[in-house]
């Protein structure tokens, strides 16, 4: 088969378990599968198996990225068709269990690994990328990690999707939160490309069928696809396939039905010691960087230029930024000098080559001077440096906010205090700033899910660590950093002239408690602001029973 040519495909909606002959939750052998590249394999042997206690691979299964979650399930199914999700589910509902699903497994909160989870959802063997000729769109399962993403689609067609900068996140949780990434600024969301998604669901009556939703549909199945352009993962039901193709693309040639990537992009990376910052300096530098992000929000304004500056804890030893500019962007060279000019301006102190572990994201040192790279090269390299993504051991905790202007001076002098704070020794706590905004913008905030559509930058509030003693000491800092940063708000980020909420693939089970929020805005409304509405109606029609849940779940109206 030529990687042009027709998938397979699956019943648009597929019988529950009662009715797919010879499909069991333990699993059954499954058919051969097309791969992107267009040879023909057999999926493994152990997809479908059901993983319980006792076996050596239970303890591994049973936790997430970060390790202050662990569950103890009666089993972990390990799926490769949708039509084993099917009858699994089809079996828990019957059964009353309780089902969770996972895909990459880095969600930050214990909305996967938890104590009341009966049987988790393993997708991982669900990763096939690949032109749907049928749908004439790529479809990516939900297992997927983004680095294979961006790897097949680039090497197979020339093409790619707007999703974040990490290799092993999950496509699944991914997409549905609304995603975020390196060419944000000119291809928007990854949601903004997506056409179509296939989604397990259970009805009133504890029936689980696979339903295919998209976005020429309408009426309830146009608000299933709706619903997963940023409502969250865990809620409507279980996504086995996401199909994407851009809104504006016509005609059949796969490579023209998705954005093509620069062929090379610049990256910058400098360093500030927190030796010689002074908390004038700093407060300049922070102000610069906002005032950046002010002037160019709007669509098409500099969209090619995305910076993350990287405020990192004292104990870090430095302040980083690192700049991406695609290498198509007119004048390249003189755009990201002119970024780099307005966010030193006014510093008494130049920036010096970042060390080998000043950044989040691995050694940057080879970037002090701007360099050109292929997209793909920097793509893996920024990728799969990332100290955090790569560490097996980390427990952390995150917060988030939206900004649609620039952190006040009093912001900036809590960030400053806290980010300097002597009880905490941990270079790996940070607030990471990143651009948003221009092509982001281009869509109203009712177009997807994804509410957020004015914002200029978002911020990531973070701290990792190892050890479960240090649980408290962290946990502290960083509840105290967020809670003064927004502290005439009501501890967190409301919609306002300034803030404009949260981003829910940064979950924070914080949001949704009193002591932590003070606000009278609730948790669900910092995530969607006026589109929790209507996902609340996706959800009384696709979920009535509520039987996919977690702790910042859609709830029933």
């Amino acid at each position: 088969m030529s990687r042009n040519g027709k998938q397979p495909s699956r019943r648009s909606v597929l019988a529950a378990a009662g009715g797919a002959a010879g499909v069991s939750a333990l699993g059954f052998a499954p058919p051969a599968l097309a791969s992107a590249g267009g040879t023909t394999t057999e999926a493994p042997p152990f997809a479908a198996t059901a993983i319980q206690p006792g076996d050596p691979r239970y303890a591994d299964l049973t936790v997430g990225l970060n390790q202050r979650w662990t569950s103890s399930p009666d089993r972990v199914h390990l799926v490769s068709t949708t039509e084993q999700v099917v009858a699994v589910v089809a079996q828990a509902a019957a059964a009353r269990r309780r089902v969770t699903v996972r895909s990459g497994g880095h969600c930050y909160e214990e909305f996967v690994y938890n104590s009341d989870v009966d049987v988790i959802v393993d997708m991982s063997e669900m990763n096939r990328v690949y032109f749907d000729a049928e749908k004439n769109a790529f479809a990516v399962e939900p297992g997927a990690n983004l680095g294979d993403v961006y790897d097949r689609l680039y090497r197979g067609w020339g093409v790619t999707v707007p999703g974040g900068m990490c290799y092993s996140v999950g496509a699944g949780g991914h997409v549905a939160g609304g995603g975020w990434g390196l060419l944000c600024r000119r291809d928007g969301l990854i949601v903004d490309h997506l056409y179509a998604v296939e989604v397990v669901t259970v009805d009133s009556f504890g029936k689980a069928r696979a339903v295919v939703a998209t976005r020429d549909d309408t009426g309830h199945l146009h608000d299933l696809w709706w619903a997963h352009t940023g409502g969250g993962g865990g809620t409507f039901g279980i996504v086995t396939r996401y199909w994407f193709r851009s809104p504006n693309a016509t005609g059949t040639d796969p490579s023209a039905l998705l954005p093509k990537p620069p062929a090379e992009v610049l990256v910058s990376a400098l360093a500030w010691p927190w030796a010689k910052m002074t908390q004038a300096d700093f407060t300049t530098l922070v102000r610069n960087f906002g005032t950046w992000h002010e002037m160019h929000a709007e669509p098409g304004d500099t969209p090619g230029l995305v910076s993350l500056l990287n405020l990192n804890h004292i104990s870090g030893g430095e302040i980083g930024l690192l700049t991406h500019i695609t290498g198509d962007t007119p004048n390249a060279d003189t755009v990201l000098r002119d970024f780099l000019a307005h966010v030193t301006r006014g510093m008494s102190i130049s920036p010096v080559r970042p060390s080998e572990n000043s950044s989040d994201h691995g050694p940057l040192a080879n970037f002090f001077v701007p360099r050109r790279w292929s997209w793909l090269k920097a793509t893996h390299y920024l990728g799969t440096s990332n100290q955090v993504m790569t560490n097996p051991t980390l427990r952390g905790d995150q917060k988030s906010a939206y900004h649609r202007r620039g952190f006040t001076t009093a912001q900036i002098a809590t960030l400053y205090k806290h980010l300097r704070a002597g009880q905490l020794d941990n270079p790996m706590a940070q607030v990471v700033v990143s651009s948003y905004g221009a092509q982001v913008n281009a869509l109203a905030s009712g177009d997807t899910a994804q509410a957020h559509r004015d914002s200029t930058f978002k911020v990531l509030y973070q701290t990792n660590w190892t050890e479960a003693e240090d649980d408290a000491v962290n946990l502290a800092w960083l509840r105290a950093l967020y809670r003064e940063t927004y502290a005439d708000k009501g501890g967190v980020p409301v919609p306002d002239q300034q803030t404009s909420g949260c981003f829910v693939n940064y979950c924070d089970i914080d949001l949704s408690d009193a002591r932590y929020n003070t606000s009278s805005v609730p948790w669900h409304d910092l995530y969607w602001d006026g589109n929790y509405a209507r996902l609340q109606q996706a959800k009384a029609y696709w979920d009535p029973t509520d039987f996919f849940r977690h702790g910042q779940s859609v709830r029933l109206p």
